[in-house]
């Protein structure tokens, strides 16, 4: 059976600051990231042994955990491609990003309204949850999420394309409890190019997704 594994970082823990410190780097992924991938692996082989043994008594609490860490994975791994230590600004066609400028204005007005209502997201999402640009696969529109710890509220077939992790652990030790002052520093570290790229790849996967009749 295939298990899950830990990617390496694309940068050095240090990469990101002053915005997010190496201590929060390293803590967040060798800790808390490896956590979720082997919370993942340990929920995919007790799946197999009630298969093999035809008990199901904890299915309900096996599939919340799958989905729990599995999603968890899943996002940090966004979460860490999405950024770059000489990141931030905005989408430009002189980048290779107006495509997805152009997408951005669409979906929201303006880059400005979009950044607002993406950071407001991120930063009120009750406990432990993420802010999600996503591009959502029926209408060809980008939409914004707030999932409440890793897969809750979120649009079924929507295909993250930028997420800001808003758990206390991606954080605190740096920003102590001022949410809002992490999530504007965020913005300082986009990666607008891998944004841009996943954007091409969510388009080019809908019709897979979502067969026509």
């Amino acid at each position: 059976m295939a298990t899950y594994t830990l990617p390496e970082l694309p940068y050095d823990y240090s990469s990101l600051e002053p915005v997010i410190s190496g201590e929060i780097i390293e803590l967040h992924h060798d800790k808390h990231h490896a956590g979720y991938v082997k919370g993942a692996n340990d929920t995919l082989e007790q799946l197999a042994e009630a298969r093999d043994k035809d008990q199901w008594g904890s299915i309900n609490g096996l599939e919340k955990n799958l989905a729990f860490h599995l999603s968890g994975h899943i996002l940090h791994t966004i979460y860490w491609q999405n950024m770059t230590g000489d990141g931030g600004g905005e989408p430009l066609e002189k980048d290779g990003t107006g495509e997805l400028a152009d997408a951005i204005a669409e979906s929201f007005g303006t880059f400005a309204r979009f950044k607002a209502q993406l950071s407001k997201a991120a930063a009120t999402t009750q406990g432990s949850g993420w802010g999600v640009l996503a591009y959502e696969p029926v209408t060809g529109r980008l939409i914004i999420e707030q999932i409440y710890d890793h897969q809750g509220n979120v649009g079924q077939g929507s295909v993250p394309i930028l997420v800001f992790d808003a758990w206390e652990h991606a954080f605190y030790l740096q920003y102590k409890n001022q949410k809002v002052d992490f999530i504007e520093a965020m913005w300082r570290v986009v990666n607008w190019q891998d944004v841009a790229k996943r954007y091409t790849a969510a388009k080019e996967r809908a019709n897979n997704l979502l067969l026509a009749p």
